[in-house]
């Protein structure tokens, strides 16, 4: 019930007004001014409900993440979705807990499938905190959602959580008739660094003749390791998301040995093949470091003959969505779920 009341304790706040006066506490400790970005006002209160963290001390981080799970909304399930834990076995042999959500009602036919990756710059999160949005996917587009709980770096650097990412869009497509799948309406998708892992997933099913994907959607995605864009040399202490942090990101992600499998898998906007992947939809926030490379990317997919559908939303942040009561993250729901329905039926 903490992340409840936590909630609520916020929401009450910002009614009487005391949270906006608060974020402009939180923001002048942070060094962050509330004119420095034109932030949708809508988002400007809640700026004080984000909690700060430091990827310089992974250790420190995981031991803060019941804190920061409590300042999650609780997850609104609708009635009758089914929601059961499964364990995928992974590529190398890794035990992959992962949860299948099935939307109620008969249908007449089969469902689409979808892989929902969650997001945490490739060190952080989970298939519980990150729950909602498997939860949308399955009841907003009617389709058959499975969502991996991926290793995470530094502990396991990459290729190990692309990997199974790539198992989990496996076993969906192979289980495709005992769950109901048509498997030629499987898509995949995820926001910030699972937006990343979407668009390597779909690269790696190309290249590998692997399972055929109809979709994907690649929300805030983290793509580019080479940190160079106009977004990421300004946005160094942006609200959820900068360009100190995303240095972390990839520090650790890349620890390993990444030319095993090769660089682009890690960082797509390395990729230099592009044609003959699925469509695309893609989303960029105003004021996020990941902006440009977003940008970018949409706009190599559609030179490459790839049919991509690009969203930029002013006044947003990385991660913004969060507070889904904003006017503006409600049409970024609404412009995903849209084209999820549009993709898949």
């Amino acid at each position: 019930m903490a992340d409840r009341t936590a909630w609520i304790s916020a929401t009450r706040r910002l009614r009487r007004g005391r949270l906006a006066k608060d974020a402009r506490r939180v923001g002048e400790q942070r060094g962050i001014t509330m004119t420095q970005y034109a932030i949708d006002p809508e988002l400007l209160p809640w700026l004080a409900m984000i909690p700060e963290t430091d990827l310089s001390d992974m250790a420190a981080l995981r031991k803060r993440m019941p804190e920061m799970k409590n300042l999650i909304p609780p997850v609104v399930v609708p009635d009758g979705l089914d929601i059961r834990e499964i364990t995928i076995r992974g590529r190398d042999g890794y035990a992959i807990r992962a949860k299948v959500y099935t939307p109620a009602g008969e249908v007449d036919g089969l469902r689409p499938g979808f892989v929902n990756i969650h997001g945490g710059g490739f060190v952080s999160g989970d298939i519980d905190i990150m729950e909602q949005s498997a939860v949308d996917i399955a009841a907003g587009a009617g389709a058959i959602v499975v969502s991996p709980e991926y290793r995470l770096a530094p502990e396991h650097p990459f290729p190990a959580g692309l990997e199974d990412c790539y198992a989990t869009l496996e076993w969906l497509a192979a289980n495709a008739a005992d769950l109901g799948v048509d498997p030629d309406r499987i898509a995949v998708g995820g926001a910030s660094a699972g937006g990343g892992l979407s668009a390597a997933v779909a690269l790696l099913a190309r290249d590998r003749q692997g399972p055929a994907i109809c979709f994907q959607l690649l929300e805030i995605p983290e793509l580019d390791d080479r940190l160079e864009t106009p977004s990421m040399r300004e946005f160094v202490d942006t609200p959820m998301w900068s360009r100190p942090k995303a240095e972390y990101s990839w520090k650790y992600y890349l620890s390993g040995a990444p030319e095993t499998l090769g660089l682009q898998y890690a960082a797509p906007s390395r990729a230099e093949d592009l044609p003959g992947l699925p469509p695309a939809f893609v989303s960029v926030c105003e004021f996020d470091p990941l902006r440009d490379e977003g940008i970018i990317y949409a706009q190599r997919l559609l030179e490459a003959g790839v049919s991509t559908e690009l969203h930029h939303y002013r006044g947003t942040f990385h991660g913004s969505a969060m507070v889904a009561t904003a006017e503006v993250s409600k049409r970024m729901a609404a412009d995903a779920i849209g084209a999820i329905r549009r993709a898949l039926n």
